[in-house]
């Protein structure tokens, strides 16, 4: 051989191993994880209730590059799980109801569900749910992955808001 045809090849197969390790470089795990997975939810708690209904309060922060869209929830505690939000009405007292949509967390932002704002209703309770125990749920994004929550019931009256009953497709 040559020794231009040996630097021809020489060239060609660099040139081969440059694409094929550019090709094969690790993809950002951010870029590919689950919203659910990006997801903390901290400081929760869920209001008592002997039946009915009871709100599930706390700290939802998403760490991660994309936005985080909890859409629904499910749990052995109650017959559904809703999404909801307080707003004033026209007589200047608030009402709760479903939040259409849902709730979007920011990238590497938060969100505060609390009383008298956004937050989780567990609805048609299966069990009485009694300050110090412990109600377990989960929280499902619009991707479909799932978060489980679990939240410490304590004793709470209630923000004498009235309930807008409805329920919502959430997706």
């Amino acid at each position: 051989m040559s020794e231009c045809t040996i630097r021809s090849t020489v060239a060609i197969a660099l040139a081969t191993a440059a694409l094929a390790v550019s090709g094969c470089t690790a993809p950002d795990d951010h870029d590919h994880a689950t919203m659910a997975s990006a997801v903390t939810f901290d400081d929760q708690w869920a209001s008592s209730a002997e039946t009915g209904m009871a709100a599930v309060f706390g700290t939802v922060t998403n760490n991660g590059h994309h936005a985080a869209h909890l859409v629904s929830g499910h749990s052995e505690a109650a017959g559904r799980v809703e999404i909801h939000e307080v707003v004033p009405d026209d007589t200047g007292s608030a009402t709760m109801r479903p939040k259409a949509g849902g709730i979007t967390v920011a990238p590497e932002d938060t969100h505060q569900l609390a009383p008298g704002g956004d937050h989780l209703m567990l609805m048609e309770l299966r069990q009485p749910l009694l300050p110090g125990a412990e109600v377990t749920l989960t929280v499902v994004f619009e991707d479909g992955s799932e978060l489980p929550v679990t939240a410490q019931v304590r004793d709470f009256a209630g923000g004498h808001e009235d309930y807008q009953a409805g329920t919502t497709d959430h997706g």
